[in-house]
C-alpha cells in the first residue's frame, strides 16, 4: 500500500461509533456494560468477520443487536425490507451510534438471532407472497429450518448479523455454518458479525475476535479465550467438572 494513502473499504460498514450529535441519558441499561460504553467512546471497525465472545451478560448480544438495528435490521431477525416485531425489548444502542458505510458497501443485509427464530419463521411464513418463499420452516428441525434460512438469505453481498446462531446446531451443522460464514466473508462487499459461545464458529479463518466483559471488549487470540480452554479441559477430564454432581446423589 502507498504510504499515506486511506484504505477504502466496499464493504458495508467501515466503522460504527457513538454519534457526537446524540446526547446520552446519565446512567442506565446498557450504559451499565463496559463493552457498550467502549464501543460508543472508541468505535469499532469491523472488517470482513467478526466474532464477539464473552459470558452471559457481558452485552455481546445488545452490541450485535445495536449493530443490526442501526444498519436498518429488525431486532427480531429479518433482512433490512422487514417490519417484522413481537414486543420491543431492545435497547437504544442502536440510535445512539453513527455508522460510517463502505464506498459502494451494500445496504442490504440480514440478522438472525438465536432466541426469537421461531417468531421469524413465522413471519415469514405469513409473508410468502411478499419474499418469494414458500419454505414451511416450522415443519424442519431447528438445525435444518436454520441451515434452509441461511441458504436462502446469506445468498448475495451484504451484512450478516447473527446472535449466538450455534444454539441447538449440532457438531456438523454447526461446522457447515462456519464454512458459509468464511466464504461469505471472503466477498468483499459482504461483511460478517457474530456473537457466539461457540469455540468452532470463533475458529473461523481470518476472524477478528474480540472477547467481552467486565474490561470492555478487546482483541483476543483463539487459543486464549476462556471459552476454548475450558472446552478443552473438560473434554480431556470431564469427571473433573461432573464430581460435585455425583457428590450430591
Amino acid at each position: 500500500m502507498v504510504a499515506g494513502r486511506v484504505r477504502v473499504s466496499h464493504r458495508p460498514i467501515r466503522r460504527i461509533v457513538g454519534d457526537p450529535a446524540v446526547a446520552l441519558p446519565e446512567g442506565g441499561w446498557p450504559l451499565t456494560i463496559p463493552a457498550v460504553v467502549q464501543l460508543l467512546n472508541q468505535g469499532l471497525e469491523p472488517g470482513g468477520l467478526t466474532v464477539i465472545v464473552g459470558d452471559n451478560g457481558s452485552g455481546k448480544s445488545t452490541i450485535v443487536e445495536g449493530i443490526a438495528m442501526a444498519f436498518g435490521m429488525s431486532p427480531e431477525g429479518g433482512s433490512t425490507l422487514a417490519a417484522h416485531s413481537t414486543r420491543g425489548t431492545e435497547s437504544s444502542l442502536h440510535s445512539w451510534v453513527r455508522i460510517t458505510r463502505g464506498v459502494g458497501g451494500s445496504r442490504w443485509g440480514y440478522f438472525i438471532r438465536a432466541e426469537t427464530m421461531h417468531g421469524l419463521y413465522t413471519y415469514l411464513e405469513e409473508n410468502r407472497s411478499l419474499r418469494g418463499d414458500n419454505t414451511e420452516y416450522h415443519r424442519f428441525s431447528h438445525g435444518e429450518s436454520v441451515m434452509s434460512l441461511i441458504g436462502s438469505r446469506f445468498s448475495t453481498s451484504g451484512l450478516y448479523v447473527l446472535d449466538e446462531p450455534e444454539a441447538g446446531l449440532a457438531f456438523e451443522t454447526t461446522l457447515a455454518l462456519a464454512l458459509r460464514l468464511w466464504d461469505l466473508a471472503r466477498d468483499v462487499r459482504s461483511q460478517v458479525i457474530i456473537a457466539t459461545h461457540s469455540p468452532i464458529l470463533a475458529a473461523i479463518p481470518g476472524a477478528q475476535v474480540y472477547e467481552v466483559g467486565p474490561w470492555g471488549w478487546r482483541p483476543a487470540v483463539w487459543e486464549e479465550l476462556p471459552l476454548v480452554q475450558h472446552w478443552r479441559r473438560f473434554l480431556s477430564r470431564p469427571e473433573a467438572y461432573l464430581d460435585p454432581l455425583d457428590a450430591s446423589d
